[in-house]
């Protein structure tokens, strides 16, 4: 054994706690290629497998060769701070750059800049901040000893969670003084996604795109996963299910749904039934993340309800992973479950509840796909025009896109030089932009496939972790005689009348709060509307039946619409409607309408039964006055809506002086009809507007 690996293997056994510690072939071979030949390296190798242990003991023998610091760009908060307990049990000293310790930047700058900072993590939005952008990283790049990304299958557009704050990394690479090494980690890509980051991390004088990349690729077997598929009609069941066998779940683990208002209805039955869990998603607010991620790892709780962005560390040792619902690729399923059966866990549960309803979830997420060329088109002109930085608000009155939406392509755009992030929003910068129409119609095709792999995975008779493995192309895929195919798992089908109950009272509950809009979108002036600041005339909280993504009524709700111009109520959700007056009872005087194009007899019918039932008139209609603006136009961000709402609609009602109004529509997207319907009303002499709708989209 060389002086050098013998010094590498004491790092190891320091940094795991272990005098028995040895690094496996490929961890010797990355390490090695970093070190001695500083060249650069993709580990495709398993959850657990130890891919950080390959950046960290490269990093102490660099180190002591009077190398920089460590950058790891890593997207996980949960797993950085993971990573840095790991480093500092082996003498590294580490830091974080990220957005929950802005205050903290510019001590730990200094401290990277003096040498006291040996591994830095920074968040992958870092790399587009403006400030961190031309101030820090370009000092970073130059003077760091080691470049890691985390997570590496975000940088491909290929990959199931592409990130576009990762394609500024390739601009980086590109960046990077020769004789930098750089190592990029991933448990989840397939042989595509594993040659576009391959391609992408080739040095720019590597002659065919890929020479001087190291690319390891390793078993993706999970020998301590035991993976079953319980199939059951309907959610009243699924969520009874979970009632009465989450117990028997060994340890601590996660469940996952795929929306965060199902994290929150079904941790709020879970408890009712029992169980010590709580929700968790990427609203949750950081201190109580930090908080629940902790109980988890401490096992001081059962569970976490989750949506995705419940990332833990290598430290967590779960012992099962339930998915209420099926994500819409294998490659995302596989990293999912990967959270559970790491380190001292032998035996690790694992469980899919997929629903009829998963597939309305998958469809609405990939309506977020690239926009289309007029759309981007329409961006660059405006930037160009306005030949001045233009925030994200400001566009979105020109550009019909969400600001989601319309920040991701922007960032796009940034990194293939068509635009640029400055202070004050974005600028052109007048270089040509080709729309890669073909290339962007492959990846969808790719999801579409990937959806139908996820749907076949639900019902094969074959062994599952072959299955999820020959998504990943991993060659060494073999039966693994642990999933319930393979008879190694059998899972429990009984429900008990109790839990299915409970679980059917909870979710006809009806009753969502609409929260109305406090504050006119900006830049509201470019289209001619004087509207600006906070909102004065403003509708009181409403109330919707559910939410179209809810577990109960969501369904129904989800089937109504998509009926072709329903007429009529149907009779379960009329009953919801009186349920929720009964709960909520506002005062009501009169009724006023919103008048549809699309569901006009559904609305009129809704107003009509809540007229007989409360006893009140209907005195008018929030009418259409302009059919040629279509309906939903300028749905996609508040600027663009309220424009359009404020041209196709107008009051056409006598309104008592001072009566308090219900204000009856079908269902609620951006909120802005309800808003300017409310504005008009209270205009008209109203003292205040409650809404009333049967759904809304969030």
């Amino acid at each position: 054994m060389s002086t050098l690996r013998q010094t590498a293997e004491g790092f190891l056994q320091a940094l795991v706690g272990r005098d028995d510690a040895q690094l496996r072939e490929d961890q010797w071979s990355a390490i090695s290629a970093l070190v001695e030949q500083h060249s650069r390296a993709l580990v495709v190798q398993k959850t657990g497998w130890g891919k950080s242990a390959v950046y960290f003991v490269a990093t102490l023998l660099l180190r002591s060769q009077g190398a920089g610091p460590t950058v790891i760009i890593s997207p996980l908060l949960a797993l950085m701070r993971n990573q840095i307990e790991a480093a500092e049990r082996a003498g590294i000293r580490a830091a974080t750059i990220n957005s929950t310790n802005i205050e903290d930047w510019s001590k730990i700058e200094a401290g990277v800049q003096a040498g006291e900072i040996d591994v830095l993590l920074v968040s992958p939005e870092r790399l587009n901040n403006p400030g961190f952008r031309d101030a820090v990283l370009p000092r970073l790049a130059a003077t760091c000893g080691l470049l890691v990304i985390d997570e590496a299958h975000c940088i491909s557009d290929w990959g199931h969670d592409f990130r576009p704050d990762y394609r500024r990394i390739r601009t980086l690479l590109h960046e990077l003084p020769a004789g930098i090494p750089v190592l990029a980690t991933t448990a989840t890509a397939n042989a595509r996604v594993t040659g576009d980051v391959a391609e992408q991390l080739a040095p720019p004088e590597a002659p065919d795109g890929l020479s001087g990349v190291l690319v390891l690729r390793g078993s993706l077997d999970r020998e301590s996963l035991r993976l079953g598929v319980v199939r059951l009609p309907t959610i009243e069941q699924r969520l009874a299910w979970l009632a009465d066998h989450l117990n028997e779940q060994p340890g601590s683990g996660i469940v996952y749904c795929l929306t965060v208002a199902a994290t929150q209805e079904v941790a709020d039955y879970l408890r009712s039934r029992g169980h010590h869990v709580a929700a968790y998603s990427g609203q949750t607010e950081t201190t109580e993340r930090q908080a629940l991620e902790a109980d988890l790892a401490a096992g001081r709780i059962k569970a976490l309800i989750a949506t995705s962005a419940l990332g833990m560390g290598f430290d967590a040792a779960l012992g099962f992973v339930v998915n209420l619902g099926a994500p819409s690729s294998p490659v995302a399923y596989y990293q999912q479950v990967g959270r559970a059966g790491r380190g001292t866990i032998e035996d690790a549960s694992v469980v899919l509840l997929p629903g009829v309803e998963d597939r309305d979830i998958w469809a609405y997420f990939a309506s977020l796909a690239f926009p289309r060329e007029e759309l981007v088109r329409r961006t660059l002109e405006v930037l160009a025009e306005a030949g001045r930085p233009m925030s994200t608000p400001t566009l979105e009155s020109y550009v019909e896109l969400g600001r989601n939406r319309l920040e991701t392509m922007l960032k796009v755009l940034d990194v293939d030089g068509a635009v640029r992030r400055v202070q004050g929003g974005w600028e052109s910068t007048g270089q040509p932009w080709t729309y890669e129409a073909d290339r962007y119609a492959r990846v969808a095709e790719a999801r579409a496939s990937e959806q139908q792999a996820m749907l076949t995975y639900l019902t094969t008779d074959e062994c599952r972790m072959r299955y999820l493995r020959e998504q990943l192309d991993d060659p060494e895929a073999v039966d693994c005689g642990r999933c319930d195919n393979c008879g190694g798992l059998t899972l429990a089908t009984t429900i008990s009348e109790a839990a299915i109950e409970e679980a059917g009272a909870r979710l006809a509950r009806p009753g969502v709060v609409l929260e109305p809009r406090k504050m006119w979108p900006q830049a509201l002036p470019n289209l001619g509307i004087d509207l600006r600041g906070k909102i004065a005339d403003a509708a009181e909280p409403g109330r919707a039946i559910a939410r179209l993504t809810d577990l109960g009524h969501g369904q129904a709700l989800r089937e109504l619409f998509r009926t072709e111009a329903p007429e009529t109520v149907p009779v379960n959700l009329a009953r919801a409607v009186i349920e929720i007056l009964g709960d909520w009872r506002p005062p009501v005087d009169a009724i006023v309408l919103v008048e549809s194009a699309t569901r006009g007899a559904l609305v009129a019918d809704l107003a009509n039964g809540l007229s007989r039932y409360l006893q009140r008139p209907i005195v008018g209609t929030y009418a259409l006055v302009d059919p040629s603006v279509p309906p939903g136009a300028g749905a996609a961000n508040s600027a663009q809506r309220v424009a359009a709402v404020s041209r196709r609609s107008a009051l056409r009602a006598e309104i008592p002086p001072g009566a308090h109004v219900l204000l009856v529509d079908d269902q609620v997207t951006t909120g802005w009809t309800v808003t300017l319907a409310s504005k008009a009303i209270r205009a008209a002499g109203a003292a205040a507007v409650f809404p009333l709708t049967l759904a809304t989209q969030s």
